[in-house]
């Protein structure tokens, strides 16, 4: 994606940005303000269900002020199941799109099933699994936007022998809410976010009562490790 231009774009696609050094990115030799070193902190603290395995990695630098970035895999014994990378942004100035001075942004990947690619209703499922991992953590947020993209590849000629493979892609964005301090509750973002990327990757609830949400089938990852 094209970077941000001005304070008019909201962040989501951002994933494609030029990146800085690893960690928080900082405006100048400036220390990143209170409310960002807390969300930041936060999100370091968190702890995730054991088939996530996520770690930091570096944020795009042209989308805010402030960033840091995750990437997670959801790993199922020697196998990728589902990635995706979770960038916090901070201005403290506030931002027009955003309406507040936090913003998440996302991309989640999973091959998929044939039968399930094929599925007219998947863009809306899936979109519907981010929305209900944030109110099933009773979160609140705003001006949510984003895409779901589904895409088949199919092998001829010297790569035949292949089978075809379709994959989904959801990228995202939305303004966390701020709390006391100016800081939103970025650890349970980041739960509800494992929550998507579980469900995305198959894998079966992991609380309690939740035995209602339809995930998608487990299935060959997109790459062994």
């Amino acid at each position: 994606m094209a970077a941000a231009q001005g304070r008019r774009s909201d962040g989501a696609g951002g994933m494609d940005e030029p990146k800085d050094t690893e960690g928080d990115v900082r405006r100048g030799d400036t220390a990143p303000p209170p409310p960002f070193r807390a969300a930041v902190e936060a999100l370091r603290a968190a702890r995730l269900r054991p088939q996530i395995v996520a770690e930091p990695t570096r944020p795009p630098r042209r989308l805010a002020p402030y960033a840091y970035a995750l990437e997670a895999t959801v790993v199922d014994g020697d196998q990728d199941l589902a990635d995706g990378r979770l960038v916090l942004l901070h201005d403290p100035a506030g931002h027009d799109a955003w309406r507040g001075t936090f913003r998440l942004v996302t991309l989640v990947r999973a091959e998929l099933e044939p039968e399930m690619a094929a599925d007219p209703l998947l863009p809306e499922v899936c979109w519907s699994w981010l929305t209900g991992a944030l109110q099933a953590r009773g979160l609140t947020y705003g001006e949510p936007s984003g895409t779901v993209t589904r895409a088949s590849s199919h092998y001829f000629g010297g790569l035949a022998t292949r089978p075809s493979a379709s994959q989904i892609e959801i990228r995202a964005s939305w303004t966390p809410r701020e709390g006391l301090g100016g800081a939103p509750d970025t650890a349970a973002h980041l739960a509800s976010w494992c929550d998507l990327l579980a469900q995305v990757a198959g894998l079966p609830p992991a609380g309690p009562g939740d035995a209602s949400v339809v995930t998608l089938p487990q299935r060959r990852g997109p790459q062994s490790r």
